[in-house]
């Protein structure tokens, strides 16, 4: 295998591995409403899916590291195919929320094996000095992509699928498990792994449990890893803000909530789209910046504006104040997408191959937590102190984290690249 096939499979992954959340994102709240549910009911669905991922996140990663990335990226494809076919025929209310932890499963599965796998098969075929900016790049464009088409395929499919044929909104859940299952097809015949030694089952549960303290303690321990951690509970923090209060925004500027739930969706669209610029632009940006930790700053300050942008602009309303609203979502997108994947390149810089999945499985737990912790304090601000002032506080504390990328050590490719006319010089 050649580093440029490695890619392929590996951005093929991420598209697959990300178009069926993205499809099945427009019609789910829909689809459980017709069905009967309530709005309390539907917060616990989301809140079980919530649950579990998180629950599994370092489990499931130490598992990558024992047992392989294939093994783990397949068992995620098959929980994700019967998760969205048995919301598809969901009737009761006990399953959606059976569907709901098949989700949580299947996520926290497929988080960090894909990435985990080009790094490893890179590492192999060019060295630990390997560049892993254009690859991760790509991926990471290519599920930006992947959702950004999953949301407009599935807002449009109940539109236009026969009623007689299958229930509309459960036509993109329907679609989503045909694509988790192909996505099972390429993971299985598409991704070649080095066989791990045999191992009994028993010996295989004895090592998760050491894997994820190594990893965990590396995480707390290491000047690097530390340090992006923090950045990343303060990503959830902002991404949470977001997520929280754009809907309600969106519905108050287009006057109805249905009319502001389409707004939603094509802003959402947008959205995706602008983190895959992001992501595509990165390395570019750490290169004029002077290195990856530059880099990530510049995203943090764009991201930083943009969400007190919406601050700002809180007051406008009507078409003033959608074009301003989707404007900045769109560029926070951008920032944080620059600064996520310089940050997942530093993480995979300071690891090696044992402790790899685990160590990212950390990362996105601090993500959730920042996220838990803006769901808890900048809900209740927004109640009483205005949208303005939650996002400003936003906005505060994703500057600040800035601030931990300052004189930031180098590890790998991560550094300022060397000019092509100076390189091999001295």
């Amino acid at each position: 295998m050649t580093a440029r096939s490695a890619l392929r499979r590996y951005t093929l992954v991420c598209f697959l591995a990300w178009l069926p959340v993205g499809l099945q994102v427009p019609s789910m709240v829909l689809l459980m409403t017709e069905r009967g549910l309530g709005l309390a009911q539907i917060g616990l669905v989301v809140t079980v899916f919530s649950t579990v991922t998180v629950a599994l996140e370092l489990p499931t990663g130490g598992l990558s590291d024992v047992v392989g990335r294939r093994v783990m990226l397949a068992v995620s494809a098959v929980f994700l195919t019967a998760a969205l076919l048995l919301m598809s025929v969901s009737t009761a209310f006990w399953m959606f929320l059976v569907s709901g932890a098949l989700k949580g499963v299947a996520r926290a599965l497929s988080s960090g094996p894909a990435t985990s796998w080009y790094v490893d098969t890179l590492h192999r075929l060019e060295g630990r000095d390997a560049d892993l900016k254009p690859g991760l790049s790509r991926g990471a464009a290519m599920e930006s992509v992947a959702l950004c088409l999953g949301v407009l395929a599935g807002g449009a499919l109940p539109l236009v699928v026969p009623p007689e044929l299958v229930f509309p909104l459960a036509a993109p859940s329907l679609v989503g498990a045909v694509a988790a299952a192909v996505l099972l097809a390429v993971v299985l015949l598409a991704l070649p792994e080095p066989p791990h030694a045999r191992r009994s089952l028993g010996g295989v549960l004895r090592e998760v449990p050491a894997t994820v303290v190594s990893g965990v303690r590396l995480a707390a321990g290491g000047r690097v890893l530390r340090r992006l951690m923090l950045a990343s509970a303060a990503s959830g923090v902002m991404l949470m803000s977001i997520e929280l209060l754009t809907p309600g925004r969106l519905a108050q500027l287009a006057g109805t909530a249905e009319q502001g739930s389409t707004a939603y969706a094509v802003v959402a669209a947008l959205g995706f789209a602008g983190s895959a610029a992001g992501s595509a632009l990165a390395p570019r940006a750490a290169r004029l910046a002077g290195g990856s930790a530059r880099g990530a700053i510049a995203g943090l300050v764009a991201t930083a504006l943009s969400v007190g942008a919406l601050a700002a602009t809180a007051g406008l309303g009507g078409a003033a104040g959608l074009l301003t609203a989707g404007a900045a979502y769109v560029a926070l997108f951008v920032g944080s997408s620059v600064t996520g994947l310089l940050c997942l390149e530093m993480t995979h810089n300071a690891v090696t191959a044992a402790e790899r999945t685990t160590v990212t499985s950390t990362s996105s737990l601090s993500l959730q937590s920042g996220g838990i912790l803006a769901n808890l304090t900048l809900g209740t601000l927004a109640v009483h102190a205005g949208v303005a002032a939650a996002w400003g506080v936003s906005a505060a504390v994703v500057l600040a984290s800035a601030l931990l990328f300052v004189r930031m050590p180098v590890t790998g490719s991560s550094r300022a690249p060397v000019p092509a006319a100076r390189a091999g010089s001295g």
